[in-house]
């Protein structure tokens, strides 16, 4: 059985290792599979298939889209995309601008609860400020010994009702996916089970997401807990989705799983990747 993870990052975007390091741990972990999907961007995707394909692993171009649905954030993957397509990378561009301004109200905000300079503290820990997200505040608050762990970061500070939160106008759900399927890629709903909405507005989610062209959605992923692999599985089956899986690798250390090491698809699911020459 193919040992397929389609979703990690780099620090091209907000993980802890460049695309080739990131390449190296997949495989010593016995990924045949492997897609890059830094948030927003495309850049370490030549870096990645070239370590891929020094390893002898088979790679898929990919990219993690920040998407605004009902006033929150949602999370498109685009899988087998085709990265040098100049509508996708435009509108990339246009998804990452705003995300310094976006961050430097963060600081003010941490600022005004008693945590000041975290903007710059923040910047440290990425190379591109055109990338800056909350982890790398999250990575700044821990250093600082403001909070243990991503986890006690993201209850306490960031999120909405919380000091550090400030909402970002993303891409629009139907223009993300127009971008990835013009790429020639696969639309993927990610890690649904993060998402705050009640049944209802979940149900209209994934509507408009068939509806724009959506056709697949994680699964088996870092982000949800076994209850939630059988849970998303349904939702699958329900909507005629395709599955996918993959563990949402940012960094070691700080998550939850490796890469590699989820469990397989739960049965009677038709897999993302049933149709690609494996």
């Amino acid at each position: 059985m193919l040992n397929i993870d389609l979703h990690c990052h780099s620090n091209i975007s907000d993980g802890l290792l460049p695309p080739a390091e990131v390449a190296a741990r997949a495989h010593a972990n016995g990924v045949h599979v492997w897609a890059l999907t830094d948030h927003d961007e495309v850049a370490g995707v030549a870096q990645a298939r070239a370590a891929a394909a020094d390893l002898g692993m088979r790679y898929v171009a990919g990219v993690e889209i920040s998407v605004t649905y009902a006033n929150q954030t949602v999370h498109i993957v685009g899988l087998n995309i085709d990265e040098t397509d100049e509508t996708l990378l435009a509108g990339l561009a246009q998804t990452r601008s705003g995300r310094e301004r976006r961050a430097r109200l963060i600081g003010d905000e941490l600022a005004r609860a008693g945590i000041p300079d975290a903007f710059e503290g923040a910047a440290r820990f990425v190379g591109n400020r055109d990338l800056i997200s909350r982890t790398h505040f999250a990575r700044h608050l821990i250093e600082q010994g403001v909070c243990a762990d991503t986890s006690e970061v993201f209850r306490r500070f960031l999120v909405q009702g919380k000091p550090g939160y400030v909402p970002h106008r993303w891409a629009g759900l139907s223009e993300a996916i127009g971008w990835i399927r013009g790429a020639g890629g696969s639309p993927v709903l990610a890690h649904p089970g993060r998402y705050k909405y009640d049944p209802l507005a979940f149900s209209a989610l994934l509507d408009d997401f068939k509806e724009a062209g959506g056709i697949g959605i994680e699964v088996v992923t870092g982000s949800h807990t076994p209850d939630q692999y059988a849970e998303y599985a349904q939702v699958a089956r329900r909507y005629g989705l395709l599955a996918s899986r993959g563990s949402d690798f940012h960094g070691p250390g700080e998550s939850r799983v490796e890469l590699g090491t989820l469990p397989p698809l739960p049965d009677n699911l038709l897999p993302v990747w049933h149709d690609w020459q494996l």
